[in-house]
């Protein structure tokens, strides 16, 4: 009779344990909404490649931008759109993931980008000339499709 309080323990104790082995869910962070498509263009016009975009075109959606998102795909990025063409500037505080940044004028024109931006630098990093969209893609990218200051973009926005 005495073993029987010892077993009921033994097995509370597996129990117990069982449930700690468990896995703890991961932070995802935040997942991205894609509303459109972006096009890379050459200078001739041709087309070197398209992605899926989400789409910052307001106060508080740019200045969330990419940060806390934990993914991005390899054909994915981020368009944000501002009011009026003007330098801009931006930083990577915050922002769990390595990108390039691409700041393109009116003209749909790249103007600038900074390759292999450092996740949560506040080194700022100017546009350098007028600019009124910034895409964001992952560090890397422009690279792989031969992407240069000079060529262009066009985009769709479906919703």
């Amino acid at each position: 009779m005495r073993s029987l309080p010892l077993v009921l323990l033994l097995l509370l104790f597996i129990g117990c344990s069982e449930n700690n082995n468990q896995a703890t869910p991961v932070d995802l962070g935040r997942t991205l909404d894609f509303v459109g498509e972006l096009t890379f263009l050459t200078s001739e016009n041709d087309e070197i490649i398209t992605i899926q975009i989400a789409v910052a075109d307001d106060e508080d959606s740019r200045r969330l931008g990419l940060m806390d998102v934990h993914r991005l795909g390899a054909n994915e990025g981020m368009l944000f759109i501002f009011d009026r063409e003007q330098p801009l500037s931006f930083w990577m505080a915050n922002t769990p993931l390595p990108l390039d940044i691409i700041y393109v004028n009116s003209s749909l024109e790249i103007v600038r980008i900074y390759r292999n931006t450092r996740p949560f630098s506040t080194q700022t990093l100017p546009s350098g000339a007028p600019a009124i969209f910034v895409v964001e893609v992952n560090a890397g990218f422009t690279n792989q499709h031969d992407i240069q200051e000079g060529m262009f973009i066009d985009f769709q926005i479906t919703n």
